[in-house]
């Protein structure tokens, strides 16, 4: 038998790069859409990558050629955007573009000398908030969302218990809950690391309330409880309230509760423990009453 014939050598995403070997038919814009279509999906997020990268491209700095690009044009989109959104969203969309050049360079072969986003001065990161459910919120939030859809009383009362994000708990299979150890065994989440989480009692209380209508125990979409969770906050009157505070005030009520940071990042799935201090915020009047009993012992 003859030696099978080799491969053929894969054709370039773009013909004319190989004709001309030239940036001026290359536009920012395409290097963006190919990012979308072949880095993104291989990570997680790819959702909210990708309409990201939908807004980068409405922006005239998408049809500039390559050749033609300069920091200067970077930082007329960051100034645009800063306009229109705050630092931390302008910091996400510059950290996509920075590493399409980055792969850009090493992997697709174009000759970029330098990655024009690390030619300007970033947006300061925000800083983290500090909102928590102040007295008699919780009873607020809990009565208004008994009258929204039927997940969203329990999800918000588990996001509360166990810290779990937004994405985590949509993802709970009742295969991976365990009521008599209690736990709950966590495989998609933010950081790769699945985890197995610790359940509270009222957290037990409110899965063995749920009916199981699939095997997911929220089976749910992430629009669906953005679009609830609005209409909630509205009805509530907390409309400075967001989600993903609850994992906020999670994190605080167990150093409340006297966990240490390896039992507290042991539920929230932290490996950094400064990570883990941003989502910290301990009332004084607590550690006041932690004080109190310590010194009267």
């Amino acid at each position: 038998m003859g030696t099978p014939a080799a491969n053929p050598s894969p054709k370039p995403w773009f013909s004319n790069w190989m004709q001309f070997r030239e940036l001026k038919g290359i536009m920012v814009g395409d290097l963006l859409r190919r990012y979308s279509e072949t880095v993104t999906p291989t990570k997680r997020g790819a959702g909210s990558e990708q309409y990201r990268i939908r807004t980068l491209l409405t922006h005239s700095l998408a049809q500039i050629a390559l050749n033609k690009l300069s920091s200067a044009a970077i930082a007329r989109y960051r100034d645009d955007r800063l306009k229109l959104v705050q630092s931390g969203t302008v910091r996400r969309e510059l950290a996509i573009v920075q590493h399409c050049f980055e792969v850009v360079k090493k992997e697709w072969g174009l000759p970029i000398a330098t990655n024009p986003v690390q030619q300007i001065a970033i947006p300061e990161a925000q800083k983290p908030r500090e909102r928590r459910l102040e007295d008699g919120e919780s009873n607020i939030l809990a009565s208004a969302a008994l009258a929204s859809a039927w997940y969203l009383h329990p999800l918000i009362t588990l996001a509360i218990e166990t810290g779990m994000r937004r994405g985590e708990l949509l993802s709970i299979r009742w295969k991976d809950v365990d009521m008599t150890a209690p736990t709950i065994r966590i495989l998609k989440t933010k950081n790769g690391h699945p985890r197995t989480i610790p359940l509270t009692p009222k957290a037990v209380e409110i899965l063995s309330t749920l009916e199981r209508r699939d095997e997911r125990v929220f089976p749910v979409t992430p629009n669906a409880v953005r679009l609830a969770w609005g209409r909630l906050r509205k009805r509530a009157g907390l409309e400075d309230l967001r989600l993903h505070d609850l994992r906020h005030e999670a994190v605080s009520r167990f150093f409340e509760y006297g966990l240490t940071v390896p039992e507290v990042a042991l539920i929230s799935g932290h490996r950094d423990p400064r990570m883990l201090s941003r989502y910290t915020h301990l009332r004084p009047e607590k550690v006041a009453e932690k004080l109190a009993k310590a010194t009267l012992g």
